[in-house]
């Protein structure tokens, strides 16, 4: 007569089968932890350390053998820079917290011609992320930008977009941009000058600041207004 098994011993039996599952589920839950306080103390540390080449740069540098790259601090570039520099990317930087959800839903009624990503966005894909469209890399950037917000000021946001954001091909950050097209220092940019940087902040490869198309010119001279008027009207606060 064959034997019963003891009452328990199905249940002891699924235990053990279930101890592995919960073992990698509980790494798996270390790793995350791990992971995410990895993040919080780059991005703390960049608060105050300035970044190193990013990806895209790093990628650049592979395929043209050199960048012209050199980090200027906010304090020595013209004011008038950072607010081209807002009047053209993100008119609202300073009342947001990473998202403008007005241009969010600009452009997505507009069917994606018109991009919704502020200054901060931006940041987050040039420091930490990958250029290019893709569901992933618009999750990490929702994810992140909550967090370099939180941790650094708005100055200090803008200042790391000045010195990472494209300006031609190879050329990297308002100091290299300021000597390539105009010859001179970035604290000596002119309105103009600024605004004609900014302008070309959507295409730099394909605009040119010191030979601008008639599409360029309009789009300083708008740019060159919304400068004029955040000074005016406050929105510059936060960063000067």
């Amino acid at each position: 007569m064959a034997k019963r098994a003891k009452p328990g011993a199905k249940k002891r039996g699924k235990a053990k089968r279930a101890r592995p599952f919960r073992r990698l589920f509980g790494w798996a839950v270390r790793l995350l932890a791990l992971a995410v306080v990895l993040v919080l103390v780059v991005v703390l540390a960049h608060s105050r350390l300035n970044p190193t080449l990013d990806y895209y740069m790093w990628s650049e540098e592979q395929r043209l053998g050199s960048i012209d790259r050199h980090w200027v601090d906010i304090e020595d570039v013209a004011p008038v820079m950072a607010r081209s520099i807002v009047a053209a990317e993100d008119a609202n930087f300073c009342s947001h917290w990473g998202f403008d959800m007005n241009a969010i839903r600009a452009a997505l009624e507009e069917g994606g011609g018109r991009g919704g990503s502020t200054v901060t966005q931006q940041v987050v894909k040039n420091v930490y992320l990958w250029h290019g469209r893709s569901y992933a890399r618009k999750a990490l950037e929702a994810l992140l930008t909550p967090v370099v917000e939180t941790f650094w000021s708005k100055r200090r946001i803008l200042e790391v977009y000045m010195n990472v954001a494209e300006f031609d091909e190879g050329v990297f950050g308002v100091e290299a941009a300021a000597r390539h097209y105009f010859g001179v220092s970035p604290a000596r940019l002119s309105a103009l000058q600024a605004a004609r940087l900014a302008a070309i902040l959507p295409a730099p490869q394909s605009w040119s600041a010191s030979q601008p198309t008639n599409y360029v010119r309009r789009r300083t001279s708008s740019i060159m207004d919304g400068a004029a008027t955040i000074a005016a009207d406050g929105r510059a606060a936060c960063f000067e």
